[in-house]
């Protein structure tokens, strides 16, 4: 059993994360630059490879007693070698989920992604790069993941939280309405919320253009509500001042900048508060399942379209939104001609 804490990676911005990038495993650097270049994958989902991999052969590092270091945060890697990547056997892998179960309690979640992360870069390692004659994460199972029904509010609840936040004062009120109207009514990503830039917007066709996970460009429409609450914040969003690499963002901070995932979910957490719903079952991504719950209960939406419209590349994604409220269960059951004999 491991005592060791590792503490979360944080990932540096600007020159600093450049000079770390700079200082990693020659395979590890490779493998980065194949996800970006080839595969054409985003820098958020490059940034999640980073840290499971990082943490994974930190780890590694001191599974097999190459660093004396305590803190596993501190094991510099960046001079790890490949003879030592082909010493990884399956077990060890094992070994470095059962360390985030009982170190961390990691979810079955995290622990999949991790999995999956690690299945990748040694599939790369094998049969792209070629440094690697036996893939050791070949026969690596799925951690087993609950079956859990997405949490989401109900319409009455979604309605309340947009009165809430619709009578707020103060001089960002139009934006934070802004936001809501569009988690709520498009079942958007935090992230493609936030890099909305207004020329991203077609006004004529009610329509915006986001870009969701892998760089995957979709088109979002935009109904009555949204466009209203967009021009309303347009009405007032400031010009003058506003940051040079900013001036087309769509929401800007107190700073005239771009607003940043942080404060979107600050602003979420403030409104859910006031609106009295519990902010340890709700959050940014809560608002998507809710927008995604909300049109296939009471839109009659096509489950394909739903997939289209949340950006989901998989059906199966989507499936989870599909799922019927206990009540209507236990109204169907009543409904069986034989309830009452």
């Amino acid at each position: 059993m491991y005592n060791l804490k590792f503490n979360d990676i944080i990932y540096a911005k600007g020159d600093l994360a450049n000079d770390r990038l700079k200082r990693k495993s020659t395979f590890l650097n490779s493998f980065l630059e194949y996800l970006t270049g080839i595969l054409n994958k985003s820098v958020n989902t490059v940034k999640e490879y980073n840290y499971d991999l990082a943490h994974f052969l930190k780890f590694i590092s001191h599974h097999f007693g190459l660093s004396s270091e305590e803190n596993i945060k501190e094991i510099d890697i960046h001079d790890m070698s490949i003879e030592t990547v082909k010493q990884i056997k399956l077990e060890d892998i094992h070994a470095f989920l059962y360390y985030l179960t009982e170190t961390y309690h990691s979810k079955a979640a995290t622990r999949a992604r991790k999995a999956a992360s690690i299945r990748m870069f040694f599939s790369y390692l094998t049969q792209k790069a070629h440094l690697l004659e036996v893939n050791p994460a070949q026969g690596l199972e799925t951690p087993k993941l609950d079956k859990r029904l997405p949490k989401y509010l109900t319409l009455e609840q979604s309605k309340e939280l947009l009165e809430v936040t619709k009578a707020e004062s103060g001089d960002f009120k139009e934006r934070d309405y802004a936001i809501i109207t569009l988690f709520l009514n498009c079942g958007m990503r935090l992230s493609e919320l936030v890099n909305i830039n207004i020329k991203d917007i077609n006004f004529y066709d009610n329509k915006l253009n986001v870009v969701g996970k892998g760089n995957k460009e979709r088109t979002i429409y935009l109904n009555k509500a949204c466009i209203d609450a967009i021009n309303s914040y347009l009405a007032v969003r400031p010009h003058d001042g506003v940051k040079f690499d900013s001036r087309d963002a769509l929401f800007l901070s107190k700073r005239k900048e771009r607003i940043s995932n942080r404060m979107v979910q600050e602003i979420v957490k403030k409104e859910l508060i006031k609106a009295g719903l519990d902010i340890s079952k709700y959050s940014v991504h809560k608002l998507r399942h809710t927008a995604a719950t909300l049109m296939y209960q009471y839109g009659n939406v096509d489950i394909r379209a739903l997939q289209v419209l949340l950006g989901h590349e998989s059906i199966s994604t989507t499936e989870i939104y599909t799922h019927v409220e206990n009540k209507q269960v236990k109204n169907a059951v009543e409904s069986n001609p034989l309830a009452n004999e």
